[in-house]
C-alpha cells in the first residue's frame, strides 16, 4: 500500500505544473458537487425540517388573550375610572418587584383608552415570574384598600382648568407648538417654561376683558395679541424687550447668555423701535414673542445663578420674575412666588401660581414634555444664514399704529382682537405660519 502511494506521488511530481493545477481544480469541483447533492438529498429526506413544538406556556398565552375586553362593555364613566384605578394599583404592586416592567407598562397605558390592555400586559409579565405569591398578596392588598374608597367624579383638581377658557386656550397653544419648541431650542430654554408664561398672560387677558375675549379666543381658538402698553401674546413691554437685546450683547452684564446667543435678536433695519414693535405685534407668527420670553427666563436664571442662587428648578419663581420684570428681580435666598393677581371664577390666583399649575399639571406633556435640563448653554454661535432664517419669521400682517395707546381717543380704537383681518382670512380655519427650523 505504501509502495503504491509512493509510486503515485512520484508520478504526480513528474507531471507538468499546468496538469497539477488542472487536477486540483477538477478535484475541488467534484467535492463541491458532492456536497451540494448530499445537502439536497438530506433536504428531500426531511432531515433538516423543524416541525416546531407547542410552547410550554401556551395556556398562559391563551389566558392573556382571553381577558375580557371593554370595547363592547357598557360602562359608566365612574366604572371606567374605577377600572383604571385598579389597574394602576396593580402596576404599583409590580413596581416593588420589577420596576422596569412596571415603568414600561405605565408608559404604554398612556397610549390606550382601554384599561384591560394594562391587565393583559400585567398578565403577560406574570408568565415569567416563577413564584407570584408575594406579588399577588401585595396586589390584593392594594386593590382591597382602593375599593374601600368610592370612585369620585370630581373633574380637574385645578379649579381654573375646569372653565371654558382652558380648553380654548389649550387648542390655541397646540397650534403654536412648533414655534414654541423652536423658540425653546434657539433660546436654550425648556419649551414648557415658555408655555407657562404664555398660560399666565393669556388667562389674565381673558379674565380682564372677558366679553371681548369670549368672542375672540373662545370661538376662534387663537391667542390674543396685545398692542397697547404691552406687546404680543406674552405681554412683553417695549423697555423689557430692549433690555433683553442689550443683555445679549453685553458680556459684562449679569444677564449675559454667552456669545452663542449674541445675534439671536439681531435687527434687519436701523429703525429698531418699529422693527421691535412689528416683531411682537404679529398675530400670524408669534415666534419672536416666544424668543423674547425664552431669553427673559434664561437671563433671569443666569442672574440668580451668578449671585449664588439656582432657581432653575423653581418654575414658580421664574414665572413670577417674568411677570414682575428685570427691575424687581433681586437675587436672594428663599424666593417666593407671586406676581399680578388674576381672578378666575370665584378665586384669585397670582401669575406665578397659574404658570406653576400648568407646568406640573401634566397638561400637554405629549407636546411639551418635561426635559432633563430646563436650561442649555449653547457653545456654537449662530451663522448669518441662521439669523436670516429667524428674521424670516416676521409676517406681513397689518399691525395697528404704534403709539396708539398714547392718543387721547385710543380708548375708542379697536384692539387687534376686534379688527377685521385685512387679508380677509377666516381665523377659525387658519393654520399657524410655518416656521423655518434650523
Amino acid at each position: 500500500m505504501v509502495e503504491k502511494l509512493s509510486i503515485a506521488w512520484h508520478r504526480w511530481c513528474l507531471r507538468p505544473w499546468w496538469r497539477k493545477v488542472l487536477n486540483i481544480v477538477t478535484g475541488l469541483f467534484a467535492l463541491a458537487g458532492a456536497a451540494i447533492i448530499g445537502a439536497w438529498g438530506l433536504y428531500q429526506l426531511g432531515v433538516t425540517n423543524n416541525g416546531g413544538a407547542v410552547d410550554k406556556n401556551y395556556r398562559s398565552l391563551m389566558a392573556v388573550s382571553e381577558i375580557e375586553d371593554l370595547k363592547d362593555a357598557d360602562l359608566s364613566a365612574e366604572e371606567l375610572d374605577n377600572e383604571w384605578a385598579l389597574q394602576y394599583g396593580r402596576v404599583a404592586a409590580l413596581a416593588r418587584f420589577y420596576p422596569v416592567n412596571a415603568r414600561l407598562i405605565l408608559a404604554a397605558s398612556q397610549h390606550s383608552d382601554n384599561p384591560k390592555i394594562v391587565e393583559r400586559m400585567l398578565a403577560a409579565a406574570n408568565i415569567y415570574i416563577d413564584d407570584t405569591k408575594a406579588l399577588d398578596r401585595l396586589t390584593d392588598g392594594i386593590c382591597e384598600l382602593m375599593n374601600t374608597v368610592p370612585q369620585q367624579q370630581s373633574g380637574n383638581v385645578i379649579p381654573w382648568m375646569t372653565g371654558p377658557e382652558w380648553p380654548a386656550l389649550k387648542n390655541a397653544i397646540v397650534r403654536d407648538s412648533a414655534l414654541i419648541r423652536e423658540a425653546g431650542r434657539l433660546s436654550g430654554v425648556e419649551p414648557r417654561l415658555i408655555v407657562g408664561c404664555l398660560v399666565g398672560e393669556q388667562i389674565r387677558l381673558f379674565n380682564s376683558k372677558r366679553e371681548m375675549f369670549k368672542k375672540y379666543l373662545g370661538p376662534v381658538k387663537v391667542l390674543s395679541v396685545q398692542s397697547q402698553f404691552s406687546y404680543g401674546v406674552n405681554g412683553i413691554k417695549d423697555f423689557t424687550a430692549k433690555a433683553v437685546e442689550e443683555h445679549l450683547k453685553d458680556p459684562t452684564s449679569e444677564y449675559y447668555m454667552g456669545p452663542a446667543y449674541e445675534h439671536l435678536l439681531d435687527f434687519e433695519t436701523e429703525d429698531h423701535v418699529t422693527e421691535r414693535y412689528n416683531r411682537l405685534v404679529d398675530y400670524r407668527n408669534h415666534l419672536y414673542s416666544y424668543l423674547y420670553t425664552g431669553c427673559i427666563l434664561h437671563q433671569t436664571m443666569l442672574q440668580w445663578r451668578r449671585a449664588g442662587y439656582d432657581i432653575s428648578d423653581r418654575p414658580d419663581v421664574l414665572f413670577t420674575l417674568f411677570n414682575v420684570g428685570f427691575s424687581q428681580s433681586v437675587p436672594k435666598p428663599n424666593p417666593v412666588p407671586g406676581g399680578s393677581h388674576i381672578e378666575v371664577g370665584d378665586r384669585t390666583y397670582t401669575f406665578g401660581a397659574l404658570g406653576f399649575d400648568f407646568y406640573y399639571s401634566g397638561e400637554l406633556a405629549d407636546v411639551f414634555p418635561f426635559e432633563r435640563e430646563r436650561f442649555v448653554s449653547k457653545q456654537r454661535e449662530l451663522t448669518a444664514d441662521e439669523v436670516a432664517r429667524i428674521q424670516d419669521n416676521m409676517s406681513d400682517c397689518k399691525r395697528p399704529e404704534r403709539g396708539l395707546e398714547y392718543k387721547k381717543d385710543s380708548a375708542s380704537q379697536p384692539s387687534v382682537a376686534e379688527q377685521p383681518d385685512p387679508f380677509g382670512i377666516n381665523h377659525e380655519t387658519v393654520k399657524p405660519m410655518e416656521h423655518k427650523a434650523q
